[in-house]
């Protein structure tokens, strides 16, 4: 049997060789390397973002790998045994701090950090002025949100803390250290 010089050559089953191109693993083979091309560069653009996703606001110092932070002031609000409940009013636009525990100075303004989980452009800070029965201030505060809640007098020289759940009107604010 002789061939015909421009003919192709057929397999045994007499179909005609296929293209690659026509393969179903080829074509996984460079989508597999397509998606890996294209998480990498998602991965660098999110890693290389401005930073605003950093939750803690605290100032740390950072000594080789090891970050620390002042603990000072929640060991002195341990120490007086400070508790207080944070109160939000979205209808009447007021945020209110009531003390439940401990030795407050209670003619002095208090300092409340709203902090948002993750995002540190929409964190708030108010300045709470006495009142009879503890600090109030008219403010409007989104509750469609959890926040971080942080207390203290305007020096800094003790610090409650707390978590807001959204949707939720009220948080127990503790020290950050636990009594042994």
């Amino acid at each position: 049997m002789t061939r015909e010089p421009n003919t192709p050559r057929t397999e045994p089953t007499g179909e005609a060789p296929s293209s690659p191109w026509r393969q179903p693993v080829v074509w996984l083979v460079i989508a597999l390397v397509a998606a890996a091309v294209v998480g990498g560069i998602s991965m660098v653009v999110i890693a290389s973002g401005d930073g605003s996703t950093d939750a803690v606001p605290d100032q740390v110092s950072r000594t080789a790998q090891v970050q620390t932070a002042d603990l000072g002031p929640d060991a002195l609000a341990q120490e007086r045994k400070l508790s207080a409940i944070v109160r939000i009013d979205a209808e009447l636009g007021i945020v209110e701090v009531l003390p439940v525990s401990g030795d407050f100075d209670r003619s002095a303004p208090l300092r409340l950090d709203l902090l948002h989980p993750t995002l540190a452009g929409q964190d708030r800070v108010l300045e709470l002025p006495p009142t009879d029965t503890g600090w109030r201030v008219e403010a409007e505060v989104t509750g469609d949100h959890d926040w971080n809640v942080r207390l203290g007098p305007v020096d800094g020289q003790w610090r409650l803390q707390g978590r807001l759940p959204g949707g939720q009107q009220a948080a127990s604010l503790r020290p950050a250290l636990q009594a042994p």
